[in-house]
């Protein structure tokens, strides 16, 4: 069996009446989810899923945990596959694959069959999870993580945000996500509960946060805002003592309304390539600023490329990306990961996220991140949301273009542009749009940005 499994077999072992997983279908204790885990194995097995084959399966949260339970009781390798572009991505994922992927449907909730634990446990170099990841935009990629990737990413995060028997982490990110079932990992390997939702209720979490005496919370900014919005002021329960924000750039505003409800803000930053969270700053303060994200978790280095961009390696970085061979190092240097992230290395270990590089735009010859003038706009009052995003010009070469969501007069954000950022970086034109263009986890389209902005082009 590989890490989820095992840790299974440990926490069953340890505290076998503790709870484990926690949803919408029962609540198992950890020595019934082992033994759904087993049978699923044997389920597996059955059907002619041999230790090292690569399972895809695409499924809502529920699916998809028993899926990746039953594979690592099997020793299989899973990619866990969007429910709702699965079937689109599908060729291009078996091409990248070399053809060596088994499609199979969801596995049935009553696994009728015998548990038994005749698979022997996997090698740590051995590949247990494929996630497919496009990063901002662009074709997709895979990241090949092995057990000793998750193993190392658990006990990091674990050591960062401490975790252990009796604690819950809600988990409402999606599984087929890095983050979504890094979850799952911590959880198993600290012995505490899962709990699952399938999907993002801003009613259903905040209801649970106090039902189910939540003491871990994972989100993207985009769900952060909507439960505020629910929460309408009131204090989040003290048994709440981490809510890790990632997945997109998190705001000052937003944050600053959170830290003033009492919140336990922690700003995260992480990717699949690097089994999700890489740094995390504990408990944010009013003193936060945009793009602040803590130290490396413990066993990570970094440095600075010469383009900015920020370079990792460690235990958690992933083995490569999936290739027709299957070759280990695809996309890594001598074990170094090229992330696609803008950085900085700041004093006593601080990671600063300047921005994704192939956002960078060209205004009158200066180089200039969206981010920054996000920030700059974020904090004018009036806007709720902002992004920047740039047109053709023949003078200015980028010329930037601000959207944003709220009651602040365009006039009002001109003055305010005027007065903090310098000439090249104030945006030539100030655009107010009901929705900004934002994924499933809150990611901004900066490509459905550029034609917005190019469809609202003066007559």
């Amino acid at each position: 069996m590989s890490p989820l499994a095992q840790w299974l077999a440990e926490g069953a072992d340890r505290h076998p009446s503790a709870p484990a997983l926690l949803g919408a279908r029962a609540d198992w204790r950890y020595d019934q989810l082992l033994s759904l885990a087993e049978r699923g194995g044997v389920f597996l097995r059955a059907r002619a899923v041999q230790p090292g084959d690569a399972v895809a399966l695409a499924g809502a949260a529920g699916d998809l945990t028993l899926a990746a339970l039953a594979c690592s009781a099997a020793n299989a390798v899973l990619l866990p596959l969007d429910p709702l572009t699965g079937d689109d991505a599908w060729s291009a994922l078996q091409a990248l694959a070399g053809g060596r992927l088994k499609r199979l449907p969801p596995l049935p909730d009553e696994l009728n069959v015998v548990a038994t634990r005749s698979v022997p446990a996997g090698k740590r170099d051995d590949l247990a999870l494929l996630i497919a990841t496009s990063g901002s935009e662009g074709a997709p990629k895979v990241a090949m993580l092995t057990h000793a990737n998750l193993d190392a990413a658990a006990v990091a995060s674990n050591l960062c945000l401490p975790l252990s028997v009796g604690d819950v982490w809600l988990a409402c990110l999606p599984l087929h996500h890095v983050g979504g079932m890094a979850i799952l990992c911590r959880c198993l390997r600290a012995g505490a509960a899962t709990l699952l939702h399938e999907g993002f209720s801003a009613a259903a979490v905040w209801r649970d946060l106090h039902a189910r005496q939540v003491s871990h919370l994972s989100l993207v900014p985009a769900m952060l805002a909507r439960l505020l919005a629910v929460a309408d002021g009131v204090r989040p329960p003290a048994s709440l003592r981490y809510a890790l924000i990632g997945g997109a750039a998190l705001s000052k505003p937003l944050c600053d309304r959170a830290l003033a409800s009492g919140w336990p803000i922690c700003p995260t930053w992480g990717m699949s390539e690097t089994t999700a969270q890489a740094a995390t700053l504990v408990r944010a303060g009013v003193e936060w600023q945009p793009g602040q994200v803590g130290s490396l978790l413990p066993g990570l280095q970094a440095r600075v490329a010469a383009d900015g961009r920020l370079q990792l390696r460690g235990g958690q970085v992933m083995a490569g990306y999936l290739n027709p061979a299957w070759r280990r190092g695809c996309g890594l240097d001598d074990g170094w990961l090229s992330t696609g992230d803008l950085g900085v290395l700041e004093a006593a270990g601080q990671v600063r996220i300047v921005g994704r590089a192939d956002d960078m735009l060209i205004s009158g010859g200066v180089k200039v991140h969206p981010l920054e003038v996000e920030a700059c706009l974020g904090a004018c009052p009036g806007v709720r949301d902002v992004a920047v995003t740039a047109t053709p010009d023949p003078v200015w070469g980028d010329a930037l273009v601000a959207l944003v969501v709220g009651s602040a007069e365009i006039a009002s954000l001109h003055d305010w542009c005027q007065q903090h950022l310098a000439a090249a970086k104030r945006p030539r034109r100030v655009l107010r749009v009901d929705a900004l263009p934002r994924n499933a986890l809150g990611k901004l389209s900066r490509q459905s940005l550029r034609l917005l902005a190019q469809q609202r082009q003066p007559a």
